[in-house]
């Protein structure tokens, strides 16, 4: 029987490509199995806030007839339509892994992911997406549950390494913020003890410690040549865009926080890296064009973003054993 209360499930369609969503009293979120998984909204419905940056370009079919034609970049740009991805097998740039060619952010953010209903009751509601990689041999699993009376999204990763022989990968989760819930000013809070990495020291970084709650800065450097920004604070529209990258993670979480906030937590040891990346309407060519107002703040297990090779040359990339399957456990809770 279809409810309308307490936790529930909607099977829809968005711009033509499968969907699904997962509602119970305080939350509303959107998951798009048709293209990659992705979480296309994440509402808090007592402050009607959603948290997700959504792209001025929209939901786009990745099967469309400009695949076939892209690049290895804009596989994934020209139908990036903000929200979270999956990424996995490779992060960042394209790049090479043992012959195969990876396109940006690898493989499974651009593949359409079966599902199923995992459970469906007054109490909770859950669905499991699955995908197979088609470059390496992995498998991937994904299951969102949601309680009733929670402002709380819990997530299961699997992903299963098909091969008689260990394979690298990068996994990490591409979870960007924007308005309504994004402005000036917005502040970001980290565990103790978290260091700094520059994307251009990640080959072979030097870090710098930071107090947890305080004021940790990196110089950003703007078309002007000078100014530095305080990377806890979310600066105004127009500022320098950048990626760093944050690591000593004793406990994988962080808070991002206005009148509302949300509040991250992973399991570090299997993902050790926060990419932060921001992209605040500085950047004027392709493919933002200034209209970009955005934060990622997104757990890794490798860097920098220049692609599995990079990784596996700086000896941060995963290692699957023949067989093994890896299990990355996370929850993204709603603070009112």
């Amino acid at each position: 029987m279809r409810r309308n209360w307490a936790a529930r499930l909607r099977h829809v369609t968005i711009d033509g490509l499968r969907a699904v969503v997962l509602e119970n009293e305080r939350l509303r979120v959107t998951v798009v199995p048709g293209k990659g998984g992705d979480v296309v909204e994440f509402l808090h419905k007592p402050t009607d806030t959603d948290f997700v940056w959504l792209s001025p370009q929209g939901l786009r079919d990745p099967r469309d007839h400009l695949q076939g034609a892209a690049d290895d970049v804009a596989q994934f740009i020209d139908h990036y339509e903000g929200g979270w991805q999956e990424i996995f097998p490779s992060g960042g740039a394209p790049s090479e892994y043992r012959g195969a060619r990876l396109a940006q952010h690898g493989e499974v953010s651009g593949l359409p992911w079966e599902y199923d209903v995992v459970v469906d009751s007054e109490q909770e509601v859950a669905v499991r997406l699955r995908v197979r990689t088609r470059r390496l041999p992995y498998r991937l699993e994904k299951t969102f549950r949601l309680r009733s009376g929670t402002a709380a999204l819990e997530i299961e990763g699997r992903a299963t390494n098909d091969a008689d022989l260990p394979l690298h990968a990068m996994w990490g989760q591409h979870i960007v913020y924007g308005a309504p819930f994004l402005r000036p000013g917005a502040r970001i809070r980290l565990p103790e003890g978290v260091q700094v990495i520059p994307h251009e020291t990640a080959i072979n970084p030097p870090a710098r410690r930071v107090r947890a709650g305080g004021p940790w800065r990196w110089p950003l450097v703007p078309a002007d040549g000078g100014g530095q920004s305080d990377l806890s604070v979310v600066q105004e529209p127009g500022s320098p865009s950048d990626i760093v990258y944050l690591t000593g993670f004793d406990e994988g979480w962080y808070e991002i926080l206005t009148d509302v906030g949300m509040r991250v937590e992973w399991d570090a040891t299997l993902l050790p890296y926060l990419w932060m990346w921001q992209e605040l309407g500085a950047s004027t060519g392709y493919p933002w064009w200034g209209r970009a107002y955005t934060v990622g703040l997104e757990p890794f297990s490798s860097m920098p973003t220049d692609g599995l090779a990079a990784a596996v040359a700086n000896g941060t990339a995963l290692v699957l054993e023949p067989h093994e399957t890896k299990v990355l456990r996370l929850r993204a809770e709603v603070l009112a």
